[in-house]
């Protein structure tokens, strides 16, 4: 399902690169340490976000909703990616 179009090929690809990010980092410092629980969440965060988006085009008409609606999933995963690094909100799945 999908591999069946290029955005889905793309969203793949995305996933696949930014997660090369991390991985190459860790071979050359000490400041990047993630396991692999990290990358699993990263990567469900990521395809996740990349697959609704995707739905979201897919379903929605409007252009200015498609806009709005893949705009709040992106802030979602960016609230969700800083509290799971630094703890901004205090919540138990930071570790605080």
């Amino acid at each position: 399902m999908i591999m069946e179009n290029k955005r889905g090929i793309g969203i793949v690809l995305t996933v696949v690169f930014l997660l090369l990010i991390p991985l190459i980092a860790m071979q050359f410092t000490n400041e990047v340490n993630w396991n692999q629980s990290d990358f699993v969440v990263a990567g469900v965060l990521l395809l996740g976000t990349g697959l609704i988006c995707e739905l979201v085009m897919r379903k929605v008409k409007k252009i200015d909703h498609r806009i709005i609606l893949c705009t709040v999933i992106l802030a979602a995963l960016l609230l969700i990616w800083i509290e799971l690094a630094v703890g901004l909100f205090g919540t138990p799945f930071a570790g605080s």
